[in-house]
């Protein structure tokens, strides 16, 4: 297995002057960029010409990462030849939140076969709703399948995504590639380090991913008393309070789900996931330290999948919100995920709208706020 991975700055152009030459149809061509890409993709395309025969992937981000660096406004790449392991790109429209199941069922049958170990999955970040389309590919996977990935990003915008169909950047999609072989082995740890706060408020009225009311009271009044002078930079302001859900009160596994938009008609809030009527909500916050603690974390339970001297990439998918919390500190998440990892280990990713990974073990859940990390490599 070989792993490059190079990064393209638009005054400095791409980081190295000649590509490797790995095309094949077990290369994997990953890249993240800004959404601005839709309007002008010629880097991209320089990039692509390359690798004709690859299979590619990629999305739009709220931050780009490179290694243990952070970029907005450019583009991240990793070119990696599989040995033993045969890819295969599968993808789906997804105009609405209403074809989310439809989507993720959609992809997760192209890519169904029996050497099938594991997906990675990028989708719009707007027009999506993440649980709904968990829930899909969930309805068609082993759970012997590994699947992880994540939502597209626009910074803190939340204006436009994209991910590459037909190796272009377009909105309202969603692709995955299929890993295939007894040779592949794919770690992932999905990890938070927010602080609970306020009492544990039940969902009274919801409907999908759109929260009415908490406790009989109206969501977007609710939170607006919380955030105060924060309220009016909404809904920007309320990824630095996500919410914590739970079936029942005696549940132990917990998701986290973060605001994607508001409305002050209704009084209602739109996260990137379900919010069931009747399940366990709770405000969080942030806290630095944990925050960075959870990075590790996350990196440590995919340290087990890892062979120690194979070659890995790691895929590091984090949240926007968190990316807003920790401002000049960010780096320190990417930093201590490399400190764990494997010597030598290649790291990129993106700040994303959702991260897509098991809670521990099994079938996949979509999360927020989370540093959620994917690793890949061969077995000798």
């Amino acid at each position: 297995m070989e792993i490059h991975t190079i990064g393209y700055d638009r005054k400095k152009r791409w980081s190295v002057t000649n590509r490797p030459r790995i095309d094949s149809r077990r290369t994997l061509v990953l890249l993240f960029g800004p959404s601005s890409f839709l309007d002008s993709a010629e880097s991209i395309n320089e990039l692509l010409d390359d690798y004709r025969e690859s299979v590619v992937m990629g999305c739009s981000t709220a931050g780009e990462i490179l290694g243990t660096q952070i970029f907005d406004e450019s583009l991240s790449a990793a070119i990696v030849r599989f040995d033993h392991t045969d890819l295969r790109m599968a993808s789906a429209p997804v105009q609405s939140a209403e074809g989310s199941f439809v989507a993720g069922q959609d992809i997760a049958r192209q890519l169904k076969d029996p050497r099938l170990k594991g997906i990675l999955v990028l989708s719009d970040g707007l027009n999506v709703n993440g649980s709904e389309l968990v829930r899909g590919l969930n309805s068609e996977v082993s759970p012997s399948v590994v699947v992880t990935g994540g939502l597209a990003g626009d910074g803190d915008r939340f204006r436009r995504t994209w991910v590459l169909q037909d190796r272009t950047p377009k909105p309202g999609f969603v692709t995955a590639v299929g890993f295939y072989g007894d040779r592949i082995q794919i770690g992932h740890g999905s990890k938070g380090g927010w602080d609970r706060f306020g009492p544990e408020r039940r969902v009274t009225k919801s409907r999908g991913n759109v929260l009415f009311e908490l406790d009989g009271r109206p969501a977007l009044q609710l939170y607006k008393e919380y955030l105060g002078d924060r309220a009016s930079g909404l809904p920007a302001t309320g990824l630095l309070f996500p919410l914590a859900l739970r079936a029942t009160p005696d549940d132990a596994k917990s998701l986290v789900r973060t605001i994607l938009s508001v409305s002050e008609d209704d009084r209602s809030l739109t996260f990137a996931g379900d919010i069931p009527q009747g399940a366990y909500a709770q405000l969080m916050k942030a806290n630095f330290d944990r925050l960075v603690q959870g990075a590790s974390e996350a990196a440590t339970s995919t340290r087990l999948a890892a062979d120690g001297d194979a070659a890995t990439l790691a895929v590091a998918i984090s949240c926007v919100g968190r990316r807003l919390v920790l401002g000049g500190r960010t780096e320190e998440e990417i930093e201590a995920t490399l400190d764990v990892l494997p010597k030598g280990t290649q790291q990129i990713g993106f700040y994303s709208y959702g991260e897509i990974s098991p809670y521990a073990t099994g079938t996949c859940d979509l999360h927020n706020q989370t540093m959620t990390l994917t690793t890949l490599s061969e077995a000798a």
